[in-house]
């Protein structure tokens, strides 16, 4: 997996030299797997949109556009899951296949726990904190949050996110592989 992940940055680089439209297609295709498969990290592909947005080769609106569509279609897919499927088969699955996407058992049952104690604004607050953005969506399903509001909460809680990665790439140019290392530590804490 880590393989992969190393090839993001040439990969999107790639898609925008052939065509920048084919650039935000694949940040938001990239996005839409980092919801789904958490190792993915965002803080490394939406600070790469800024970079390309500061060299010209993309543009701003559209590379936060493309960002947060992927993010709220990733976060939607989770809803989903926690909304058609039960907990304990969840669970279940995540005893077995959890450590694959980095997601335990006991995280869902923590997010579980948040959900319950704050409400739908967890949702929003939960987009923008690190190690929490994957697991906020599950419970809301679970808990069978109405689809419009879960998907307000998400979509603003993105777009504050998505904007502040892109913008501190766009910030950072070459630098921009550092925010990633910047955030790590406060997701670990965050998550532990």
């Amino acid at each position: 997996m880590q393989d992969s992940i190393a090839q993001l940055p040439a990969l999107i680089g790639s898609a925008v030299e052939a065509n920048p439209l084919m650039g935000y297609l694949v940040i938001g295709a990239v996005m839409v797997l980092e919801n789904v498969v958490p190792p993915i990290p965002s803080e490394l592909v939406m600070p790469l949109g800024g970079f390309d947005v500061q060299q010209g080769r993309l543009e701003l609106v559209p590379v936060i556009l493309a960002g947060v569509i992927g993010t709220v279609l990733g976060a939607w897919f989770w809803y989903g899951i926690g909304r058609l499927i039960n907990e304990q088969r969840i669970e279940h699955w995540l005893e077995r296949h959890g450590r694959w996407i980095g997601i335990s058992p006991a995280d869902l049952a923590r997010s579980r726990r948040w959900f319950n104690r704050h409400g739908a604004p967890l949702v929003f607050w939960g987009r923008i904190v690190p190690g929490v953005r994957t697991l906020v969506s599950v419970p809301a399903g679970i808990e069978l949050m109405p689809q419009l509001p879960f998907l307000a909460w998400t979509t603003a809680g993105s777009l504050v996110w998505v904007s502040v990665l892109t913008l501190l790439g766009l910030g950072l140019g070459e630098g921009y592989g550092r925010v990633e290392l910047w955030i790590e530590p406060v997701a670990r804490l965050v998550k532990g």
